[in-house]
Order: structure tokens, then C-alpha cells, then sequence
């Protein structure tokens, strides 16, 4: 028999592994003398161990393990716990994966450009929000401010208060020099009936946006949204849906410098 230290060398697994092993069931010493506490092993016991380590190096936890380690599991509920670890594994590798192509598009820009991005984009989730909504054709992207007018003289009528959520939808998929599909949303807390014009509803959460915020006039806004495009189309996404301006600070002047938007743009995998 071998002393725990002198397995702990022929093994190369800690003493304090083989005694946290020992606690949790997975490798009992063969014999633990009384006297001292000692604690004895076999050479025999070195497959087991391995088996062990086998596991472990599947990523599996010391929990699973001594699931795995029991002799009267049947092989239909090993093979379900190796193809769950497997599915685990293939998401990590799918979002490290994707976290590398973010990082080579990173690095191709900066070649390129041989300075910092100015806008940093990040992919978010969208939660769902009660809003209080127009919908219009409209001449040009400008003209969804006198969209807000009418929500706010609405909310006025019906002696209800607007939340802190201002946003823009566009539905056109594409840019539209004239008569572009607009919508106009503000969040509210309370109670608000809508009419033919004005709708009020839940907008719908959005599992995946790319977004960035952009500081500065409205007049400027093409940059941000070239750089948001290009972007997704590096990082291995695509567009899945109507893009969103939300107005952290804003108002009805076009060059304002001091204004704060966030573009927004529902993206799946392409």
C-alpha cells in the first residue's frame, strides 16, 4: 500500500484533491489507519483515478462525476449527460468564437484607420415596454418631431404623464429620401386610451440589438449609422428588423450639439 503522498507523486494529483475525492465519494482510500488517520492506497486504485480525471477534463463537475462513477448507470443516461455537456461546450465555443470575429474587425479598423473607432458598438437585449404610439408616411426623417407634438398634447388631453422613453422607429428597409415610414413612441407608467390614430401597446423586447450612442446634431447622424452597418456586417451579423432611435437627450432642434442618441438595430447571426 502507498501512503496518500507517496500516490499523490506516482498519480500527479494533489494531496488535497485526493482528499477532497476521498469526501465526496468519488475515491476512497483502501485503508485509513485508526490510529493516525492515515490514508492508504493501492496502485489498482490508478484507474479509477484516471477515469476521474477523464471526466474532469470534459469539464464536467465532481457532482456529475460520482453520477458517472456509478456502476449501475445505464449507458442511455451516460450518453444523455455526454451529449448535454457536448451542447455546452459548442455554445462556448460558438461565443468565443464569436468574440474573436468581433476582435479581428476591431483590429482590421484600426489598420484601416490607423486610429480609435469613434463610436464603440455593443450588442444588448431590449426589453419589452409599454408605449404610446403614431405611425405615419412622412416627407422626411425630420418631420417625426411634430409626430411628438401630437403625443404630447394627446397625453395632455387624457391627464396622463410621458415616461423617459423617446423613441423613433423606421420601418422602411432601406434609406428613403422622401415619404418614409416613421413611428413615434414615448413610454408611459399609467393608464392611456388610444384611438384610430394613436395606439398603445407593448413594444416587443428584442433578444439581440447592435447599437451605439451617438453624440451630437441629428444633421450628423449618417456617420454613426455608416459605422453601426459596417459593423454588424464585420461581426458576423445581420439586420432582422425596423432600426430604433432612442432620444436619451433630445428635442426638436436639428443641430443641437449637446443631444445624445443610441441607434439601435435588431441583428441575428447571418
Amino acid at each position: 500500500m502507498l501512503k496518500i503522498g507517496d500516490f499523490s507523486k506516482l498519480s500527479q494529483v494533489s494531496v488535497k484533491a485526493l482528499r477532497l475525492y476521498d469526501q465526496m465519494g468519488l475515491l476512497k482510500p483502501l485503508h485509513v489507519d485508526n490510529f493516525t488517520g492515515y490514508r492508504y492506497y493501492s496502485a489498482e486504485q490508478l484507474p479509477q483515478l484516471n477515469r476521474i480525471l477523464a471526466f474532469k477534463d470534459l469539464g464536467f463537475s465532481l457532482e456529475q462525476i460520482a453520477k458517472l462513477l456509478d456502476d449501475n448507470l445505464p449507458p442511455a443516461q451516460i450518453r444523455g449527460m455526454l451529449r448535454l455537456k457536448q451542447g455546452e461546450i459548442q455554445q462556448l465555443v460558438a461565443a468565443e468564437q464569436a468574440r474573436l470575429t468581433r476582435v479581428e474587425a476591431r483590429l482590421k479598423q484600426i489598420e484601416q484607420e490607423n486610429s480609435m473607432p469613434n463610436y464603440e458598438v455593443v450588442i444588448k437585449k431590449a426589453e419589452p415596454i409599454q408605449v404610446v404610439s403614431i405611425r405615419d408616411i412622412l416627407p422626411n426623417y425630420t418631420s417625426i418631431g411634430r409626430l411628438y407634438d401630437e403625443l404630447h398634447e394627446y397625453l395632455q388631453q387624457q391627464q396622463a404623464q410621458p415616461g423617459d422613453y423617446y423613441a423613433g422607429i423606421w420601418h422602411d428597409p432601406e434609406y428613403k429620401d422622401a415619404d418614409v415610414d416613421g413611428e413615434a413612441v414615448i413610454s408611459i407608467a399609467g393608464l392611456v386610451k388610444g384611438n384610430e390614430r394613436i395606439k398603445v401597446y407593448e413594444l416587443p423586447g428584442i433578444e439581440k440589438i447592435a447599437c451605439l450612442i451617438h453624440h451630437g446634431s441629428y444633421d450628423t447622424l449618417s456617420q454613426a449609422y455608416a459605422t453601426l452597418v459596417s459593423w454588424i456586417e464585420a461581426n458576423g451579423y445581420k439586420i432582422s428588423g425596423s432600426n430604433r432611435e432612442v432620444y436619451i437627450v433630445g428635442g426638436n432642434e436639428q443641430n443641437n450639439e449637446s443631444y445624445v442618441t443610441e441607434l439601435q438595430f435588431p441583428v441575428i447571426p447571418a
